[in-house]
């Protein structure tokens, strides 16, 4: 056993303390609270209200997570040997934050891998769909959302393709409480942890970058503010650096407080502690995983799988370019920028003769500035500037007296053919759990040998390639020549789900083998990809242990209560 210093004896002390306030961390912060427990959530991001997310450009190049260069804002962006890129949020509500709100259930596992089924999930993911409001994207019920030009390409896709069809779950807001879908009217309901109120979808497509709007129905607006209304002590821009089991029992956290406003280097940030019955590890794939394995001296008997069994749960982002009605033969609009950044999805089924997993392909939209990002960085963009500064001077010298520049301007801008014909195409299913996260001279490395089998990396290309040719599109791993690299936003694995401690780090309940009262409850206790968007399956896996948690407690506290009762007998004797 462990202690931290003599003044950890005056650590705050909670039943249960959880670090993260993602898909797993607020769930389950929100389970104990309402049970009563006394519950403390470390943050080591900010609490974003609706309008504070940055657009600027000034505010967008501050807002990434790098604490060591005085950096606390949302994305934590990683670039990993071998060609891997990953994104992960950083602030009050975890990955809700930037995901695209896309809740679809786990149908099937790797048994040999998973110690629990999604049938044993169902009452779970239940749960978390209510709370998190979870509906599917109003298109084709007459009103103003039908006009998402994107929805509807992607389903005349499907139809020429063969392919299913549908419209998944989002746990996006697009009516007030029995109205009809309405865009951008207010929503009436309790009051917020932001005391903040919130509208109806703006169909922006700015989901990855933070709803400002307040209609994504991130964590923060259900989970996080009824575990608050529960007595929860929720502390932000608060990081987890170490953890130990204590002596005296439980276990003790110590964590640092940032202070962008104070501080001039995550050093200099003050060292505070904690005490916890039970500990809680949400902090993200990424962020529990080095957790632990930076903490490992404290943690002798951890399974030796600790790290093991990353994956990118079939991540693979490509772009159907330049589509082309093939009628009109003039640019097919999509216009990416219209609706939320997901709206539908395309499923491919299982391949059983060939042993191949299905997947998902989902349309991937972006926001509107993007798209001049786009055009900007085009060549003829540059050629169409020069030709309009030409034009000026030689006005000037020439003195004309032509003072309408219209159609200059027009030409210089240019038809935008390019981004509103374009398309990303997100593919999510299952690849192979073989990565391992580790230290590498002091920083989180991941090897992963092989992300995907070639056969199923085929099967997926192929597909989106025939979902771009049905538009007269090309397909393209990136639309920026040296950019291809391989990106998850679903990084999976590293304190794997087991039978044993030979079979993974935690049990089926999310308990740690070897060390009771510690439990993982995000992405990285997955053994193994999902085959669709993981969040609501994190969610439901944690519902799930947080029901293992509460039995737990009170079932302690019943064999407490008989213990005292039968000493009062004995004593009335």
């Amino acid at each position: 056993m462990y202690r931290f210093g003599a003044h950890g004896m005056n650590a705050n002390r909670f039943d249960a303390v959880i670090i993260g306030s993602g898909f797993g961390g607020a769930v389950t912060a929100y389970r104990l609270a309402q049970a009563g427990l006394s519950v403390c959530v470390l943050e080591r991001g900010k609490s974003y209200a609706p309008g504070s997310f940055p657009r600027a450009p000034h505010e967008m190049a501050r807002n990434f997570w790098a604490p060591d260069d005085q950096l606390y804002g949302l994305f934590d962006v990683r670039s990993f040997r071998g060609k891997l890129w990953s994104i992960v949020g950083s602030g009050l509500g975890g990955g809700s934050l930037i995901y695209a709100g896309a809740l679809h259930r786990m149908e099937r596992v790797d048994e040999d891998l998973w110690p629990i089924t999604p049938s044993e999930l169902e009452p779970h993911y239940e749960r978390v769909e209510r709370k998190l409001g979870a509906q599917p994207y109003p298109f084709g019920t007459g009103t103003p959302y039908d006009d998402t030009p994107k929805t509807r390409a992607f389903k005349q896709a499907a139809d020429r393709l063969g392919l299913p069809w549908e419209l998944p779950n989002l746990g996006i807001t697009f009516a007030d409480c029995g109205q009809q879908p309405e865009i951008g009217t207010q929503i009436r309901e309790g009051e917020n942890l932001h005391g903040s109120h919130r509208v109806t979808c703006r169909l922006c497509a700015e989901c990855n970058l933070g709803c400002n709007h307040g209609s994504k129905n991130s964590l923060d607006f259900n989970y996080l503010t009824e575990a608050q209304q529960c007595g929860a002590e929720i502390r932000t821009l608060s990081e987890a650096r170490e953890i130990a089991p204590d002596a005296d029992g439980g276990y003790v956290v110590r964590y640092m407080r940032h202070d962008s406003d104070a501080l001039k280097s995550a050093t200099d940030a003050p060292t505070l502690e904690l005490h916890a019955e039970r500990l809680i590890l949400a902090a993200g794939t990424f962020g529990t995983t080095e957790l632990l394995l930076r903490n490992r001296r404290f943690f002798p008997s951890i399974s030796p799988l600790l790290g093991h069994r990353f994956s990118g749960n079939g991540n693979l982002l490509t772009f159907a370019m330049h589509a082309m009605d093939e009628v009109t033969g003039q640019p097919l609009r999509l216009e990416p920028w219209r609706g939320p950044v997901i709206t539908s999805a395309i499923r491919v089924p299982d391949d059983p003769e060939k042993n191949l997993g299905g997947f998902y392909v989902e349309d991937a939209g972006y926001p509107l500035f993007l798209a001049w990002v786009l055009e900007s960085a085009r060549p003829s963009m540059l050629a169409r500037l020069g030709r309009f500064a030409v034009q000026r001077r030689w006005a000037h010298w020439s003195r004309s007296t032509t003072t309408n520049m219209g159609r200059s301007l027009a030409e210089a801008i240019g038809s935008g053919d390019l981004s509103s014909s374009s398309l990303p195409l997100l593919c999510i299913g299952r690849d192979d759990a073989n990565g391992v996260l580790s230290l590498r001279h002091g920083v989180l490395d991941v090897d992963w040998p092989v992300g995907r089998p070639r056969e199923y990396d085929e099967r997926v290309r192929a597909t989106a390639r025939a979902i771009a040719a049905a538009w007269g599109a090309q397909l393209r791993d990136s639309p920026f020549p040296g950019l291809n690299r391989r990106v998850t936003v679903h990084p999976l694995g590293g304190c794997p789900m087991g039978r044993s401690v030979h079979e993974g780090v935690a049990d089926s309940q999310g308990e740690v083998f070897g060390y009771p009262g510690l439990y993982v409850a995000d992405g990285s206790v997955m053994p193994g990809p999902v085959g669709a968007n993981p969040s609501l399956t994190i969610a439901a896996l944690a519902d799930h242990f947080a029901d293992a948690m509460i039995e737990q407690t009170h079932g302690a506290a019943r064999v407490a209560v008989r213990r005292r009762l039968s000493f009062t007998s004995v004593d009335a004797e």
